[in-house]
């Protein structure tokens, strides 16, 4: 058995929650940039486009995020993609959270009032005009606290990149409990540090939507 101080112990720690920050900033802006675009494609009433979106959005939603990344993982290996964990965990994660994130704005968007569609179609504005003008920026004020919120989820999620050797947060902590016969300790310092993470960003969404409802 290795002996680890907790200073040894918490320092390796820290230094994995950094890839678990970095791995969730990809999976939330390349999610929120697909997601955008296919919240775009759902408004646009082209033929077959909302039906398509909402097919990509249910089957991502429908499966487990483990699975999504056996599949990702494997099935770049198998096309001939020599591909590292990291680089399949952020498109798994990216996919999974565009379709999530294109259902969180889809409410906001029809949270607006009908009037307000009316209004800018009276004023002769095309459907970009209309979006980038008119109803996405009041959808922001809207989307703002489920969208922190979210990203929440993102951030637990990403403990899942661990089963295909990602070293990030939860991965570290089992190369911790593996090496000191110590996993109550390990995971201690492993919960502590997510919820480091989580917490400010929860605590934010929560103010965030108290503030809109007031």
């Amino acid at each position: 058995m290795v002996q680890f101080s907790l200073w040894d112990i918490f320092t390796f720690l820290l230094g994995a929650l950094r890839w678990t920050a970095a791995l969730s900033l990809i999976a939330f802006i390349g999610g929120g940039l697909v997601g955008l675009g296919l919240l775009m494609l759902r408004f646009a009433k082209l033929r077959g486009a909302a039906t398509a979106v909402a097919w990509y959005v249910q089957i991502f939603q429908g499966t487990p995020l483990l699975m999504q990344l056996f599949l990702v993982y494997f099935g770049l290996a198998l096309l001939g993609m020599d591909t590292s964990p990291l680089v399949a965990a952020a498109i798994c994660l990216t996919l999974y959270a565009s379709a999530y994130l294109t259902e969180i704005w889809r409410g906001c968007v029809n949270a607006i009032p009908k009037g307000q569609w009316e209004a800018s179609t009276s004023l002769a504005l095309n459907f970009t005009q209309q979006m980038r003008h008119v109803i996405l920026p009041q959808a922001l004020h809207v989307a703002i606290a489920p969208t922190v919120g979210f990203l929440v989820q993102i951030i637990k999620g990403t403990a899942l990149a661990s089963v295909i050797g990602f070293v990030e947060l939860t991965k570290a902590g089992q190369m911790i409990s593996n090496a000191t016969y110590q996993p109550f300790l390990a995971y201690i310092f492993v919960g502590l540090l997510y919820f480091a993470l989580c917490y400010p960003l929860s605590w934010w969404s929560q103010r965030l939507e108290n503030r809109r409802l007031a």
